[in-house]
C-alpha cells in the first residue's frame, strides 16, 4: 500500500515538474519573462515583543523571481538545472544527496550553497519534502538503545546490544515496524558524550534510547528524532555544551532552522526539553574555575542575537533566562566538565539524577 502511495506521489509530482516547465518554455516562445512565484517561510522573527505568527507554518510572505531581474536570472537558472537532475532522479527511481547534484555541474553551480537554495526552491513550489524529490542528505547521527526498527527491508536491532551505535536511518520515510521498551529519548549534542554514555554501559540501566547528530543535526536525524516521538509518546532531552552553539542546536532540535522552516512541521521537536548544561550547573556541581571558559565577543554578538528570538520570548521563557544568565557570567563550559569529579560522573549520577528529578526546562 505504502509502496503504491510513493508511485502516485511520485507520478504526480513528475507531471507537475512537466506543466511547470512548459509554461516557463510557452512564456519564452512569446517574448515574455516567466514569473516564478515562491512562498517564504521562517520559524523567528528577531523582535521579541512582535505579535507575530512565526511558529505556524503558513507563508510569511512571496517573492517573485523573473528574468527582468538581472540577479533573479542566476538563480532561475540554478533552479532549472537542479530541478532536471531531478526529473531525471525520479524517473529513474534513484537518491542522490545535494553533493551528488552539485558535482554534476560544479562549474555552473559554482557553490554548494546555490544547489542548497535551488532544492528548497523546488521543495516550496511543488509543496513537498527533500525525500518526495529523492534527494536524501547524508547521514550523520548515531543511535543505541532500547529500540528495533526497519528501514526499506533493512533490520536494525539497537535491542540485541544496547550500547553499540547503529546509523541514523537516512531514509527515514522507509522506516517501519518501530519496537521500543524505552522510558525516554535522550539527544545529546556531541558524539563524545554518546561514546561515553555507550562505554559506561548507559542503555544497559537506563531504559532509554540515545540519539546524536554529532553536532549541527543533519535532515535524517531531526526527522528521525520526530518521527520517534510521534510513534512512541515518549518524553525527549537535550544535552548539550552550556555556550551558544549548544544552545542553537537545542534551539534547531526544539523549533526548527530557518533554512528549512518551509518543511518545519516534520523536523522539529516541540516537546523537546532542555536537560543541561545550564549556567548554574558549574556552581550546582562544582566545575572547577579552570574548566570555564570566557566567551568570546562573537559567542556574546551569537547570544545577544539569539535573545532577540520571538521564540524564547513567547514560548520558552525560562530559556531565554539562562541565555541571560550565560551571558551575565561572561562563561561558557562544555558538558565534559561535569565528569571532573569521575569519567562516569555523567551517565551515573548527572543525567540519572535530571531525569528522575525533572531537571529540564520544558
Amino acid at each position: 500500500m505504502e509502496g503504491n502511495f510513493q508511485i502516485s506521489e511520485t507520478t504526480n509530482l513528475l507531471r507537475k515538474i512537466k506543466e511547470f516547465t512548459r509554461s516557463i518554455v510557452e512564456d519564452l516562445a512569446e517574448g515574455k519573462s516567466p514569473e516564478i512565484s515562491i512562498n517564504r517561510f521562517r520559524n523567528y522573527c528577531n523582535d521579541p515583543e512582535a505579535d507575530c505568527f512565526c511558529s505556524s507554518d503558513e507563508p510569511k510572505g512571496r517573492e517573485i523571481l523573473t528574468l527582468r531581474k538581472r540577479s533573479q536570472t542566476y538563480r532561475i537558472d540554478m533552479l532549472l538545472r537542479v530541478l532536471l537532475i531531478v526529473q531525471q532522479l525520479l524517473q529513474e527511481n534513484r537518491h542522490g544527496s545535494k553533493r551528488d547534484i552539485y558535482y554534476m555541474h560544479p562549474s555552473a553551480f559554482k557553490a554548494q550553497s546555490a544547489v542548497d537554495r535551488a532544492i528548497a526552491d523546488i521543495c516550496i513550489l511543488f509543496q513537498c519534502s527533500r525525500y518526495s524529490l529523492n534527494v536524501v542528505s547524508v547521514g550523520n547521527g548515531l543511535v543505541m538503545g532500547w529500540l528495533k526498527f526497519r528501514e526499506a527491508g533493512r533490520k536494525f536491532d539497537c535491542l540485541s546490544s544496547l550500547n553499540t551505535a547503529f546509523p541514523v536511518p537516512v531514509l527515514v520515510e522507509e522506516v517501519e515496524d518501530i519496537v521500543s521498551l524505552a522510558e525516554y529519548i535522550l539527544v545529546v549534542e556531541k558524539e563524545t558524550v554518546f561514546q561515553r554514555l555507550a562505554n559506561d554501559m548507559f542503555c544497559k540501566t537506563n531504559r532509554c534510547i540515545v540519539v546524536t547528530g554529532r553536532g549541527y543535526p543533519d535532515v535524517s536525524t531531526r526527522r528521525f528524532l520526530r518521527l520517534l516521538m510521534e510513534k512512541l509518546q515518549l518524553p525527549v532531552h537535550c544535552l548539550v555544551d552550556c555556550d551558544p552553539y549548544g544552545f542553537e542546536i537545542l534551539a534547531t532540535y526544539r523549533f526548527g532552522s530557518m533554512q528549512m522552516a518551509y518543511d518545519i512541521e516534520s523536523l522539529r521537536a516541540p516537546e523537546m526539553k532542555w536537560l543541561g548544561a545550564f549556567p548554574s550547573d558549574s556552581d550546582i556541581y562544582g566545575v572547577p574555575q579552570q574548566c570555564l571558559l570566557p566567551l568570546t565577543e562573537e559567542d556574546k554578538k551569537r547570544t545577544e542575537a539569539m535573545l532577540l528570538r520571538c521564540y524564547l520570548k513567547r514560548e520558552m521563557p525560562q530559556w531565554r533566562l539562562e541565555l541571560e544568565t550565560m551571558l551575565k557570567r561572561g562563561v561558557k563550559f562544555e558538558i565534559e566538565a561535569l565528569s571532573v569529579h569521575s569519567l562516569s560522573f555523567l551517565s551515573e549520577v548527572y543525567i540519572p539524577s535530571k531525569i528522575r528529578s525533572e531537571g529540564s526546562f520544558h
